[in-house]
């Protein structure tokens, strides 16, 4: 009969060739002269540890976590011993906690025999940078367990020391125990809020010390969204002081930058700026108070609105502010009262000078809190005419898209955003045919996103009739699509058939089929008239008959799959070489067909 020990070794039988039997945390051990390893045998090394970590997940599967738990930890004792010898060994200790990582979602939360013992070992454990990068990251993968079990709890004053310590040793180990001390913070949340004072002291000795924090600025974010998750847990009132603290710690050096004057603050790298502000991003995401957060906002504007002023020119810093705000609005929601038109006030006028993408983005989230709110409805529609007969006057040709295809996807990611959440404003607009006229222009961008987000929009305006918002605005529909419908309809069918790569199909498909089903035969005879301009030497008239037979079906309800089908055949014939493909699209000429938009 095989020993537990043997099924662990023997765990990948349905492999190839099954791994012999020797315990495999040798296969995971540093090697000696690790530090002289080159670039291929260090990735090496890693891929080894990664397929050995698979290994043990299976033989927990097998075996149970718990049991699998009991065979390693006897391992990691023997590993233990020889960390205490004269040559202070550390590696079979670090090669025992990989294992037992590796399983950690395989162990019972309330496992009582092994972990208290664990967890009771690592604080005896040398601090040398590889073993305390893992014995961080051991603690993270069972934050589960330090809620949960009866003992867990109790253990956590010794992890967290750990955990400070593995953030002032080295960089991998400062990432570590940032991402432990956030798995902590996210499951021990509600017993933590009586901790507060000491979490923020972690929070100020790690990333407002003296250098004590060897992480990167990206590590420190884990701590934020740590502290956010916990004042999230909290009291209004104490959530609001708390919350006042944490943004104060950000604001301060933020402010000291500003307080350096215009000239010297728009010299500034951006990474000084946004170091800071991607903070202020990750409280208003996790700090789930509302009304807190708005008040926070509003306190805060004036700082947002300097760097919106002296900065617009400059996409990372506007990025990471609009990111910054866009959470804000998505957290607090109708809290943000007065705030909000400031706010859209400031990117409209910045985005006619600076033509920066997130601001539509920004603009898009807004629309998706506010949209159906009446009593915004007046700046929410000077926004939307502002934004989109600016980004109109952009997007004038084939080349600008392709020059400014994150205008393009922001755009129209706004503009479908729009027709969901406040078609009222939007479909009347005097910005709307010229919107339509934009989107015939950019459906065959070649930039996949960009590509995306044009044909999603024309689909939504098909769809009107979905939406019970927008059943009202179907006359207006019809009178803009219905003339330019055999144009729309050709780039469609010139995009299926070379004008877009082939990964685009199945979303032009959709877009055709939206418009076939919103106008019945009207819009199969502009598909027939289509492609009926492509020579029947490329397309035989069964093909073309099998294409319009599984749209028409398609359209009356039939099985979208079919036309998928059909339209991945016609696709295959008129992309089947160089020369007919250039044979289709010369008949098509869909670059040609938007120089004159429809009046």
């Amino acid at each position: 009969m095989p020993s537990h020990t043997d099924v662990i070794c023997g765990a990948s039988a349905s492999l190839e060739k099954p791994m012999p039997c020797f315990s495999v945390s040798s296969r995971v051990q540093y090697p000696q002269a690790y530090q002289d390893l080159s670039y291929e045998d260090l990735r090496e090394f890693k891929q080894t540890r990664y397929a050995v970590a698979d290994v043990l997940t299976d033989a927990a599967s097998v075996l149970g976590g718990d049991a699998t738990l009991q065979i390693l930890y006897m391992k990691l004792l023997e590993a233990i011993s020889c960390c205490g010898n004269e040559h202070g060994e550390w590696r079979p200790a670090e090669a025992a906690l990989f294992c037992i990582r590796a399983i950690s979602s395989y162990v019972s939360v309330v496992e009582t025999n092994v972990m208290p013992q664990v967890m009771d070992l690592l604080p005896k454990l040398p601090h040398q940078p590889q073993l305390l990068q893992t014995v961080c990251l051991i603690i993270g993968a069972f934050s589960k367990w330090l809620d949960a079990a009866p003992s867990g709890f109790s253990k956590l004053p010794l992890v967290i020391d750990i955990l400070m310590s593995g953030m002032r040793t080295s960089e991998d180990s400062a990432a570590a125990a940032a991402l432990a001390f956030r798995h902590i913070c996210d499951d021990c949340r509600k017993k933590l809020c009586t901790y507060c004072k000491e979490l923020f002291h972690i929070y100020y000795t790690a990333v407002n010390g003296e250098g004590s924090f060897k992480g990167s600025a990206d590590d420190s974010l884990h701590l934020v969204e740590a502290l956010s998750m916990v004042i999230t847990e909290l009291p209004p009132e104490p959530a609001k002081v708390a919350l006042e603290e944490l943004c104060a710690s950000v604001v301060t050096p933020l402010q000291a930058v500003i307080n350096q004057g215009p000239e010297v603050f728009e010299k500034k790298h951006a990474r000084e700026l946004t170091v800071h502000i991607d903070r202020f991003a990750y409280i208003f995401r996790y700090v789930n108070h509302p009304e807190a957060v708005a008040d926070s906002v509003h306190r805060l504007w004036p700082i947002f609105k300097a760097i919106f002023d002296l900065r617009a020119w400059d996409m990372r810093t506007m990025e990471s502010l609009c990111r910054a705000c866009k959470y804000a609005v998505r957290t607090s929601g109708r809290f943000m009262g007065t705030t909000i038109g400031a706010m859209l006030e400031e990117i409209q006028g910045l985005y006619q000078q600076h033509h920066q993408p997130c601001f539509l983005y920004l603009s898009s989230e807004v629309i998706k809190i506010f949209g159906s709110d009446p009593s915004c409805a007046s700046y929410l529609k000077n926004m939307i005419e502002v934004l989109f007969k600016h980004t109109t006057s952009l997007l004038t040709s084939i080349k600008e898209f392709t020059t400014r295809p994150d205008i393009a996807d922001d755009c129209f990611l706004l503009a479908s955003r729009c027709i969901r959440y406040c078609p009222q404003l939007f479909i009347p607009s005097a910005v709307f045919p010229a919107l339509i006229d934009c989107a015939m222009i950019g459906i065959t961008v070649q930039h996949r996103e960009a590509s995306n987000s044009v044909l999603t929009f024309l689909s939504d305006i098909f769809d009107l009739a979905k939406s019970s918002k927008g059943e009202q605005y179907l006359s207006i529909r019809d009178s803009l699509i219905i003339p330019r419908g055999a144009t729309i309809t050709r780039i469609l069918v010139a995009a299926l058939t070379g004008a877009l790569p082939n990964s685009r199909l199945e979303t032009v498909a959709y877009a055709l089929l939206a418009l076939t089903r919103a106008y019945g035969m009207q819009a199969l005879e502009w598909a027939r008239e289509s492609v009926s301009l492509i020579p029947l030497t490329v397309v035989k008239e069964v093909e073309r008959s099998r294409f319009f037979q599984a749209l028409s079906e398609a359209a009356s309800g039939a099985d979208v799959n079919t036309l998928i089908l059909s339209v991945e055949e016609l696709s295959d014939v008129c992309r089947r070489n160089r020369t007919v493909q250039e044979i289709v699209q010369g008949a098509l000429k869909p670059l040609e067909l938007n120089l004159v938009p429809v009046l």
